[in-house]
C-alpha cells in the first residue's frame, strides 16, 4: 500500500472501497496512475466529465471565469448563471431553472415544487411521491427514502414518510397506487443506473405522463445519469415523446465541477417563490461557466456520434463469447456477463481499461466524445477478458 493510500484510509471516512490504484493524470479517455500505467477511461467519473479528462474547452471556461469572479451569494446577477438557465430552457422547452450543487438536492428541489404544488392545486393530504422499485434517486435522507432499494434503507431509519414505490413496467398498479396514495408526483428515471443500467419501455412512460397530465399529477424524471447527452439524445426523455413537468440534472452537466439542476416547466415555473428554496453554491459562476461550454457542444452531430458507438458496442458484445446481455441506452450500457462483475472488473484493470458495475452488471459510462480506436481497444479487451 502506497504512503498515499495509508493516509486515505487513516484520514478519509470509509464509504469508499476504492480501487488500490491512484490516479494522478489524464487527457481526454486516458488516464494515468502514480506508476505511469495508462488506462482507459470507461466510467468518466460515474458519468461525469462528458468530454473527458482534461477538456481544454471547458478548462479554458472554467479558468476565465476563475480569473474573474470565482464565486458571488445568488443575492447577486452572474452571467454564466443566467446564460445557463437560458441554454437548459431553450434546449428543453422547460421555463426556470434551480441550480444545485449535485443531483440529489436537485431532486429535492423537485420534491419541494411537488409538494407545494399539490398542496396549493389540491390540498395538504396530496403530498406523497410515486417512484419506481430499483430506482436511485440520491443519498441525502429524503433522496434516499425516494430511492426503491430496500438495501439502501435498512440503516438509516425512520426514513422521510410520504414516498411509495411501484413496480417499473406495470402502468396500471402505478396509476392505482398513484390514486390510493394521493400522489403529487410520479418520479421515474427512463433508464436506471444503479438499478442496473435497465431502460423503461415506450408505452410504460408515455402511458405515466398520460396519466399524469389526466390526473393533474406531476410527471417528474431524474435525469441525473441519463442525461446531457449521455442516451443519445440531449435528455433521456426525449425518446419517449414525452414532456415532463419537472426534471432533474447534474454529473455530466457540470464536466467534472459540482452542479445540479432542476427544470421546471410553465405548469410549475411560480411554484417556489422568495425565500421558499435556496443553495449558498448553487449556480456558482466557475461550475455555470464550465457546464455552458459542455451544453453548447452537445449537438446534432456529437448526439449521433454517442448513438453510433453505441451501436457499435452492442454489435460486438451481444452474443459475444461470456456475455449473456446487454441493457441500456446511448452510452449508458449494462453487460451481463458469465463470471462475476467484480472479477471482470479486476481484470479489465489488469489489461488498462477501468469500468464501473451496476448490480450485477458490468456498466460502462464512457466520455461522450471517446476516441473510436479507443473505445475499439477497450471493447475487444472487454470481449477477451469476458472470453477467458
Amino acid at each position: 500500500m502506497s504512503n498515499l493510500q495509508q493516509i486515505d484510509k487513516q484520514y478519509v471516512a470509509g464509504t469508499y472501497n476504492r480501487f488500490p490504484v491512484e490516479i494522478v493524470s489524464g487527457k481526454g479517455s486516458l488516464v494515468y496512475d502514480e506508476n505511469g500505467k495508462e488506462y482507459i477511461d470507461m466510467g468518466s467519473g460515474i458519468g461525469v466529465t462528458a468530454f473527458g479528462i482534461a477538456d481544454e474547452e471547458w478548462v479554458a471556461a472554467a479558468a476565465a471565469q476563475l480569473a474573474k469572479v470565482q464565486h458571488m451569494s445568488n443575492l447577486y446577477y452572474t452571467e454564466p448563471c443566467a446564460l445557463l438557465a437560458r441554454e437548459l430552457c431553450t434546449r428543453t422547452g422547460m421555463a426556470k431553472v434551480f441550480f444545485a450543487n449535485s443531483g440529489a438536492e436537485a431532486n429535492e428541489c423537485l420534491i419541494k415544487v411537488a409538494r407545494k404544488y399539490a398542496a396549493e392545486k389540491k390540498g395538504p393530504e396530496y403530498s406523497t411521491i410515486v417512484t419506481l422499485k430499483n430506482s436511485f434517486h440520491g443519498r441525502t435522507l429524503t433522496t434516499l427514502s425516494a430511492t426503491g432499494q430496500e438495501h439502501y434503507h435498512e440503516l438509516f431509519q425512520p426514513l422521510t414518510p410520504g414516498f411509495v414505490h411501484g413496480e417499473a413496467g406495470d402502468l396500471e398498479g402505478i396509476k392505482a397506487l398513484a390514486k390510493q396514495e394521493k400522489a403529487a408526483a410520479i418520479l421515474i428515471e427512463c433508464v436506471q443506473g444503479e438499478g442496473g443500467v435497465i431502460a423503461m419501455e415506450q408505452d410504460f412512460v408515455k402511458g405515466l405522463a398520460a396519466f399524469c397530465k389526466e390526473e393533474d399529477i406531476l410527471f417528474m424524471v431524474d435525469e441525473v445519469q441519463t442525461g446531457n447527452g449521455r442516451t443519445g439524445q440531449l435528455y433521456a426523455y426525449m425518446n419517449y415523446g414525452v414532456q415532463p413537468d419537472a426534471l432533474s440534472t447534474a454529473k455530466g452537466l457540470g464536466g467534472g465541477l459540482p452542479l445540479g439542476a432542476a427544470l421546471m416547466s410553465q405548469k410549475v415555473e411560480n411554484v417556489l417563490g422568495f425565500g421558499d428554496h435556496g443553495s449558498t453554491f448553487g449556480g456558482n459562476p466557475v461550475c455555470c461557466a464550465g457546464a455552458l461550454s459542455i451544453l453548447k457542444r452537445i449537438d446534432d452531430k456529437l448526439l449521433a456520434e454517442v448513438r453510433r458507438k453505441a451501436e457499435y458496442i452492442r454489435e460486438q458484445l451481444e452474443g459475444a463469447k461470456g456475455i449473456t446481455g446487454i441493457t441500456g441506452m446511448g452510452l449508458m450500457v449494462g453487460i451481463k456477463t458469465e463470471k462475476p462483475a467484480g472479477e471482470v472488473l479486476k481484470a479489465l484493470m489488469e489489461k488498462g481499461v477501468l469500468c464501473l458495475t451496476a448490480k450485477d452488471k458490468v456498466r460502462l459510462l464512457p466520455a461522450l466524445n471517446i476516441p473510436m480506436d479507443v473505445l475499439e481497444r477497450a471493447v475487444n479487451a472487454i470481449k477477451d477478458v469476458c472470453a477467458e
